[in-house]
């Protein structure tokens, strides 16, 4: 068995040249003349090998051919570790060579119904890139496509253009290395779908759906450094989902506002993640990335903001005949327009070359991170523990400042809320089940009475501007508002009051 260390990105056809003019890759050793590969990828008529991530393959090399059988692994940023076997392929599957008994079992099981569930056909050049002493990377170029043909006679088809970078010797570092010196100059998204799960979508005729945040995988034995680059890297596989499936959209001013939004999630768990750990990390690398992070959520800001504001707040209004028709017809025009705006302004910021880049400098940065002496003494679970105090004690400092109810202070109470949201989810594996996920439940009760008072306070603004800069928006603007009036009053008057129990009373961890 041999255990391929890979790091996949995508990237535009039309910057192939530009990848071949690259100073690194012109200057590299050619592997051959480029070839052309033949991929036929097998599984049972239920998908049987899918459901347990087994791929098996057959490929067609010039002359020669070749049976391959991979298990999936965890890919984050995409690099990529996975048990692969490689065996000539003479007409019947041999199976004999996979050592690890589970996935033996599952292939010998289901040997006699494999059948071909779809194929890929590219061309493929490749070189290799010694970056230093003891390090060999092979650089591959693969440009084709996925073709399905169903049993019903329908065609899928869908393109392949990436970059591959496989590890001869040295790190997996080295691969992100060469990657991010690279995306420096092209537009590299790093990819960690593979060509088999991207065979399957297309079979299967998968939409792309937005990635929401991962359940927490840490564990009590883990050092401080070791519990928060697992955690981040979770983060960087919603983050880099998001952004690749909202990229593959093709017109970026029709990108879906969900992917937007987990995309602006999985920058705002990273930044509370880094404030949540900072004791443990070094100062530099918490508060560039706090900054950095920060900037690439603001990109796409006014785009959420305004998709809230239609669906939770406008959306809801039934005029019943008592709003004034032809100022609501004028107000809806307005947000239309003004949503319309926003979204074509976040897709032209979703840029694959910042994005791409900004994911593979993270993850590289990630990877670098080194484990202090005390970060290696300290234990995890009594870390969280003094963390989460902390973020309850700064909680119940903003309730008290928000006595008066004045919009800034519960809006600064909600901010505390959703970091204490944060810390408990990542911490939670660590503290009794129940108990965790009851108080959670209220944290996030609490935290989206807070998000309602918000999203009013902030539509007041907004509609009080547009009434100035068009007074016969006014009369929709107050309808709008006073439907909401009474639950936002109800809401501000007993807010403080649920909240305290979170912040007084017994805690999980």
């Amino acid at each position: 068995m041999n255990h391929e260390i890979e790091l996949k990105l995508a990237l535009p056809r039309r910057t192939l040249a530009a990848l071949r003019r690259h100073p690194l890759v012109a200057a590299a050793e050619k592997c051959g003349n480029a070839v052309t590969l033949d991929n036929t990828y097998y599984d049972t008529p239920r998908l049987q090998l899918k459901a347990r991530k087994v791929a098996v393959r057959t490929r067609r090399q010039g002359r020669q051919m070749l049976q391959t059988v991979k298990c999936a692994a965890v890919s984050s940023g995409g690099l990529s570790q996975r048990p692969e076997w490689e065996t000539p392929w003479t007409g019947g599957f041999d199976f004999s060579a996979v050592d690890d008994p589970a996935t033996a079992r599952l292939l010998e099981r289901h040997r006699d119904e494999l059948v071909p569930v779809f194929t890929t056909r590219f061309r493929r050049e490749t070189r290799r890139i010694v970056p230093h002493e003891g390090a060999s990377i092979l650089l591959m170029i693969d440009t084709g496509a996925v073709h399905v043909r169903t049993a019903e006679g329908i065609e899928r088809e869908t393109e392949i253009c990436e970059l591959e970078l496989e590890l001869e010797r040295g790190r997996a570092q080295d691969l992100l290395d060469l990657a991010c010196t690279l995306a420096r100059d092209l537009p590299l998204m790093p990819a960690d779908v593979s060509k088999a799960e991207r065979g399957y979508r297309l079979f299967l005729d998968t939409p792309l759906a937005p990635v929401r945040a991962e359940a927490s995988a840490i564990e009590p034995g883990q050092n401080v450094i070791a519990a928060f680059r697992g955690l981040a890297l979770a983060c960087v596989r919603q983050w880099q989902g998001n952004a690749a499936a909202a990229l593959a959209h093709g017109d970026p001013h029709g990108i879906h506002p969900d992917f937007i939004h987990q995309l602006r999630v999985s920058q705002r768990r990273l930044r509370a993640l880094l404030k949540l750990f900072a004791p443990a990390l070094p100062e530099r690398f918490a508060g560039e990335w706090n900054t950095t992070l920060r900037e690439n959520a603001n990109r796409f800001g006014a785009a959420r903001d305004l998709d809230v504001f239609h669906t939770e707040l406008l959306a809801p209004v039934r005029p019943e005949g008592l709003a004034d028709g032809a100022a609501m017809a004028a107000l809806l025009d307005a947000v239309q327009q003004a949503r319309t705006a926003a979204r074509n302004f976040a897709g032209d910021q979703l840029d694959m070359a910042t994005q791409g880049r900004l994911l593979l400098d993270f993850t590289a940065a990630l990877h670098r991170l080194q484990v202090s002496s005390l970060a290696e003494a300290a234990d995890l679970r009594s870390f969280a523990r003094l963390r989460l105090s902390r973020l309850r004690r700064r909680a119940r400092r903003s309730a008290e400042a928000a006595a008066n109810l004045e919009p800034s202070r519960l809006h600064a109470l909600r901010i505390a809320f959703k970091q204490l949201r944060y810390g408990v989810e990542f911490f939670a594996p660590l503290f009794p089940e129940r108990a965790t996920a009851r108080y959670l439940e209220r944290v996030v009760q609490a935290q989206t009475a807070l998000g309602f008072l918000q999203d009013v306070d902030i539509a007041h603004q907004r509609l009080s501007e547009w009434s100035r800069a068009n007074p016969a928006l006014a009369p929709a603007a107050a309808f709008v508002l006073g439907w909401h009036a009474p639950r936002y009053a109800r809401l501000r008057r007993r807010v403080l009051a649920e909240c305290a129990p979170l912040l007084r009373g017994r805690k999980p961890w």
